[in-house]
């Protein structure tokens, strides 16, 4: 059976809770969730407008930018958006191309061509002999998305060939080294831009830029108003995927991207957009939830680039051809099956490589976990690590090794940046590493084979000193105890108002006591289990528990509780309202549970 876990409940603030519940009307849950989130105005909270969107002029280098771009659109200048392969990157490509083609004057139409890098042949960010053959092609000014802000080099050859460069990323710039020498850097992490914003993703950097562009072509008061009626929202679809996908913080700004965007994507019309949400068996009557565009759009998107050629999300999003967009869009989620079984057979040998690093008691040790083959295919090296740091609580750090070269992705806990630990041991002697970068939960890298156990150890070194026990215990975080009279199908609803949920802002995670078990624990495809439950109340409710690579093996736990009609549970859980006409009603989706009163679930409070 799993290690237990520490229950942490956040504290109330009183205070707060009973004036918000008071504007509100709310329940006193929703009420008390939203003060312990700070939430002080639920006016752009609960129902976010465009004017939620802060001024894109307020970029460092949008200015330049936009000048320079409107310059060679007037002029008939080549301009190539140098773009990335996953979902950020294709999603920047199609909004700046879309935007840029959109600033022409009639009859003279904008030269925009884009590059998406393969990731096995190219690799991340941008290449110098890329840049080459642009140049050569006629192609005077470049743009890059997602991509450009540790592009020294390349900045270097774009000058050297007379091309002017405008880098536009939310990368971590390199502190020491400063930002690449370009005609404008448009990026919120760089130093001294003003912009309030500092997590905007990459699509979202270039959507502002596709903003200002937007807003400087529209002159007229029926142009303006058509741009913020309809072109404005029609952006905002695809910026609230990447969004989404990104995982970045969904508060301020960007849960009104979300937001907005969500709210457009029910019944789109454009044919890409359209035909993938058909493959992915999404509901075209309503807007998606973050969880399905996280879940079953983004993975079919990012596909492309893990697979086979990200272009094909381009294209996917660029037609007006309803019978391409259903191919291409099958082709995704065929390539999303190929990666989905690619991942299965590399997830069964990580586990016997795990099995060899722990102790006699199953535990790890305090330190980055490091695992490398040579068949492990390099498009899902992230999804694997995101599972190794699920499985063992640590950080990791998951290789495929070819031709003499490693390529490794990585991914973190909280209060373990990753990148600032990459960059301590490389900067030990500057010779680790050929390539990395990333943020504090997930890195990028690459080195020669030969260097693989200078990794190992340096990394380990650096890492037992500071993954201190109290990283390490598995945690979970509860917002609030509910009594058993809260979980009522009027709570379900305000919980969806205020969605949408996700890194920074989560899903709402409850905690209640003495669930009586009403019936036998229903078990479903020999690994997920129902539990009917009674209330206090005597209300009739479910508990779902869904067994996935991060969550227990629900069967076995159960029977190792000893759980029977009659018994009593204390659960950590997500609230639904399952509202088929014959079984539907309030429903627990399970995190955890332990016997009532159990010693394993006495929940601590910070």
């Amino acid at each position: 059976m799993p290690a237990p876990k520490r229950w942490v409940v956040t504290p109330p603030v009183s205070a707060a809770t009973a004036a918000l519940r008071s504007q509100l009307d709310c329940p006193e849950p929703i009420a008390s969730l939203l003060a312990s989130r700070g939430i002080t105005d639920p006016k752009p909270f609960l129902d976010p407008s465009l004017d939620d969107l802060l001024d894109p002029l307020t970029l460092l280098g949008m200015t330049a930018a936009v000048a320079r771009i409107e310059q060679a659109v007037r002029q008939g200048e080549k301009i190539l958006i140098y773009g990335d392969y996953d979902v950020d990157g294709t999603v920047a490509t199609v909004l700046l191309k879309t935007a840029i083609e959109r600033t022409a004057a009639p009859g003279k139409p904008a030269q925009v061509t884009y590059h998406v890098p393969h990731r096995i042949r190219e690799g991340y960010g941008m290449q110098t002999n890329v840049l080459g053959l642009a140049a050569n092609s006629g192609i005077t000014l470049v743009i890059s998305v997602d991509t450009g802000i540790r592009a020294f080099a390349a900045a270097a050859e774009a000058r050297a060939l007379g091309l002017d460069l405008i880098v536009t990323d939310h990368h971590l710039p390199d502190g020491a080294a400063g930002i690449p020498d370009a005609l404008a850097v448009i990026n919120p992490a760089q130093p001294g831009c003003p912009y309030l914003n500092k997590n905007l993703c990459g699509a979202a950097v270039a959507f502002k830029l596709a903003q200002a562009l937007l807003q400087n072509a529209a002159q007229t008061p029926d142009q303006q108003l058509r741009l913020k009626q309809t072109i404005i929202p029609s952006f905002l679809k695809l910026v609230a995927i990447a969004t989404i996908a990104d995982s970045v913080s969904l508060t301020g700004e960007n849960r009104a991207i979300a937001w907005l965007g969500l709210r457009e994507l029910a019944n789109p019309i454009q044919p890409g957009l359209r035909a993938l949400m058909q493959v992915a068996k999404l509901p075209l009557d309503r807007p998606p939830t973050a969880t399905e565009v996280g879940f079953r759009l983004a993975p079919r998107i990012n596909a492309a680039g893990r697979m086979d050629v990200a272009s094909d999300v381009v294209e996917l999003f660029l037609t007006r051809d309803s019978h391409i967009a259903r191919e291409l869009a099958q082709k995704l989620d065929d390539l999303n099956q190929d990666r989905r079984a690619t991942e299965a057979a590399a997830l069964e040998a990580i586990e016997m490589q795990l099995l060899t690093m722990t102790s006699p008691e199953g535990l790890y040790a305090p330190e980055v976990i490091v695992l490398s083959h040579p068949e492990w295919h390099r498009g899902v090296l992230g999804i694997l690590a995101s599972r190794v740091v699920d499985r063992t609580g640590r950080p990791a750090l998951v290789m495929t090794e070819s031709d003499g070269d490693a390529h490794g992705s990585g991914r973190s806990i909280a209060g373990f940046h990753l990148l600032d630990a990459l960059t301590a041991i490389h900067d030990i002697d500057a010779t680790l590493f050929t390539r990395f970068g990333g943020h504090a939960h997930a890195v990028g890298f690459s080195l020669p084979t030969t260097r693989l156990p200078l990794l190992r150890d340096r990394i380990k070194l650096h890492s037992t000193s500071l993954l201190i026990q109290e990283m390490l215990i598995p945690e979970i975080v509860c917002d609030l105890e509910l009594m058993q009279a809260d979980l009522t199908p009027d709570l379900c609803q305000w919980i969806d108002r205020c969605a949408p949920f996700g890194n920074a802002a989560p899903e709402p995670v409850f905690l209640t006591r003495n669930l009586i078990l009403s019936a036998p624990i229903r078990i479903i495809k020999e690994r997920h289990i129902c539990i009917p439950l009674v209330s206090a109340t005597g209300n009739s409710l479910s508990a779902m528990g869904w067994s996935r690579s991060s969550t227990p093996d629900w069967p076995t736990r159960c029977a190792a509780f000893d759980l029977r009609p009659g018994s009593a549970i204390d659960a950590v859980f997500r609230l639904r309202e399952n509202k088929h006409p014959q079984y539907g009603g309030v429903e627990l989706e399970l995190i955890d549970l332990a016997p009532a009163q159990s010693p394993l679930n006495s929940p601590t409070y910070k």
